[in-house]
């Protein structure tokens, strides 16, 4: 009863808390006005027609809600459970992270001015959160994981507008400020957080798998392939820039699919793979797209990057792992680093090496779209790359802070609590001692 009591009570603190921001701060954007948005609000950042961004919006959010959601939906004995937290915790972050984000991007005379491209962002956003959530799932309860949700949709937001605002960084689709940042950070909890004495009871508690898990990964896998690509391409420059990124990461999660079935019966002994499997290695192949996406990546570039990606991916599940576990003391429950953190990292080293092409010779007009300030003569291509490659120290280092903080936090005591027997079987609560 009191550990209802407490995520009730919660719940409707931190909602009536929002409603009175909201009432003080938020107003609809002159973007959708019939007036013209004034100079000292970037309006839409990188985007200029608003009537191009409701769509996006919408795959962005359905990627959000099915994909992410589902993933965390990755173990059975916590499926039902974690998707109804999950529904939770995005409700939340997202009117977090239209106040948070709205200080730093859209605000103008003291007000917060919302449109689709604020929507669109707090969508990112939360999706670093999901992320966190699966590195962590089954070791912390509802309370924790919004207590978790507040914090980092902070901290991700401070990342994200000194990588792109302040430092000039191209990362339209978010290998960094989403991926990198979120498997991290989530990582970073699970360590703060680890029990011996509880840690094996729980791994094979987590490893009971049941035929759910792979109707959550199908599901989830179809909406990868339909909506990834627009989720890549929501917040690159328009024209032919949004096209490449389009296109890059389409080939990549084709050729990081194949590569699946390269490893699978060498690793796993199956002729076919699991679904689960299938469903990583694609998350793996798109995420290494993120930075580079609308870069000049070329389609046989792209294969090449996903296919690799593919393969690496399931390698981590089988060596890397457990390493984590046994000797970095990290219980990864749905393995985010292997299918966020790894293919972020190697996506901003790519997206690095592919700025040093960043020529008007090789770009033409696309220059000013990607670069624009190397466009405009403000900083040298190799400038640009340094810049590019220094972002990822910084995130990692942003992430593990923020991890440490946030995990000391969820380790307080009155926030720690046991799970009612009645949903023992059903939900993400785990008693955290």
């Amino acid at each position: 009863a009191a550990s209802r009591l407490r995520l009730s009570g919660l719940c409707f603190l931190l909602q009536i808390l929002i409603i009175l921001l909201f009432a003080v701060f938020v107003r609809y954007s002159p973007e959708g006005s019939p007036g013209q948005c004034p100079p000292q609000l970037n309006c839409s950042r990188r985007s200029q027609d608003s009537g191009s961004q409701q769509p996006r919006f919408q795959d962005v959010h359905v990627q959000v809600l099915l994909s992410f959601g589902l993933l965390v939906a990755f173990l059975s004995r916590y499926g039902p459970g974690s998707a109804a937290i999950s529904l939770l915790i995005i409700a939340f972050a997202i009117q977090w992270a239209v106040l948070i984000q709205g200080m730093f991007y859209f605000s103008l005379n003291g007000k917060i001015y919302v449109g689709a491209q604020s929507m669109v962002s707090a969508d990112f956003c939360t999706a670093a959160v999901l992320i966190s959530t699966g590195a962590v799932l089954g070791r912390i309860n509802p309370v924790q994981m919004l207590l978790l949700a507040l914090l980092e949709v902070t901290l991700c937001t401070l990342n994200e507008y000194i990588l792109l605002s302040l430092m000039g960084v191209s990362d339209s689709g978010r290998s960094l400020t989403v991926h990198t940042f979120g498997a991290y950070f989530g990582l970073t909890v699970s360590r703060v957080l680890y029990q011996p004495h509880k840690d094996k009871r729980r791994r094979e508690e987590q490893q009971d798998k049941g035929q759910q898990t792979d109707v959550f990964a199908v599901v989830g896998t179809i909406y990868l392939w339909i909506f990834w690509p627009s989720f890549t391409s929501t917040t690159s420059a328009h024209d032919d820039a949004e096209n490449w990124a389009v296109l890059n990461t389409y080939f990549s999660l084709v050729a990081s699919t194949v590569s699946t079935f390269v490893l699978s019966p060498v690793l796993h002994g199956e002729s076919t793979p699991r679904m689960v499997q299938i469903q990583d290695a694609t998350l793996a192949g798109m995420a290494v797209m993120g930075m580079a996406g609308e870069m000049l990546v070329t389609p046989f570039g792209a294969l090449i990057a996903g296919f690799l990606v593919g393969l690496i991916s399931p390698l981590g599940f089988r060596f890397f792992t457990p390493v984590l576990r046994s000797r970095l003391k990290i219980q990864d429950s749905c393995g985010v680093h292997n299918i966020h953190g790894l293919p972020g990292i190697l996506g901003a080293l790519l997206g690095t090496l592919l700025t040093l092409l960043a020529t008007a010779d090789t770009y033409g007009y696309r220059l000013e779209l990607v670069f624009p300030l190397v466009a405009q003569g403000s900083r040298t291509v190799t400038e640009q790359a340094f810049i590019q490659l220094g972002a990822l120290p910084l995130t990692l280092l942003l992430a593990t802070l923020g991890g440490c903080l946030t995990g000391a936090v969820l380790k307080i005591k009155v926030l720690r609590c046991s799970p009612d027997a009645q949903y023992k079987e059903n939900t993400v609560v785990k008693e955290v001692n």
